[in-house]
């Protein structure tokens, strides 16, 4: 199956290998599962927004971890910090949540990584549809989206 994320990839001329999987659970641990990706290097792309919903970013969080809201709006120079609603996330992206890929999106977000992430050559992230993982490396992601690199993880 070919989406606008794995099109952009490969226009890129981005090295990644494809999972398609039945999509029968949203969620990173159903995706790690299904695909044999280890869940911490299993990417969830979430679409969050500083509280009035005026600017939006993507993080990418291993699948294993949640997203502290207020370390992510000390990361970026704002006061606070919100997840998107599914019809906001939708709208921007153009994807389906369960299936939103930060490769291809219909509005170019800037990116947060958790740092964590870091410590892996290669990740899964979805790659624009449900039960659609790539796995590339993680060098090859932040040269895409050059990513703001922080801790956001809940402790």
């Amino acid at each position: 199956m070919k989406t606008r994320g794995i099109d952009f990839l490969e226009k890129k001329g981005i090295s990644h290998k494809v999972y398609q999987y039945d999509h029968k659970v949203k969620g990173a641990e159903f995706a790690a599962e299904a695909t044999g990706i280890e869940l911490e290097r299993m990417i969830k792309t979430l679409v969050v927004c500083d509280v009035k919903g005026k600017d939006f970013f993507f993080v990418l969080m291993p699948g294993d971890k949640s997203v502290d809201m207020k370390k992510l709006a000390k990361c970026l120079g704002l006061k606070k910090m919100r997840m998107s609603t599914v019809d906001e996330a939708q709208k921007l992206t153009n994807y389906l949540v369960g299936g939103i890929s930060p490769f291809g999106s219909k509005t170019k977000l800037k990116a947060v990584l958790e740092k964590s992430l870091e410590r892996f050559e290669k990740v899964g992230i979805n790659g624009g549809g449900r039960g659609i993982i790539v796995e590339l490396s993680l060098n090859d992601l932040k040269k895409l989206l050059n990513p703001v690199v922080c801790d956001v993880t809940k402790d």
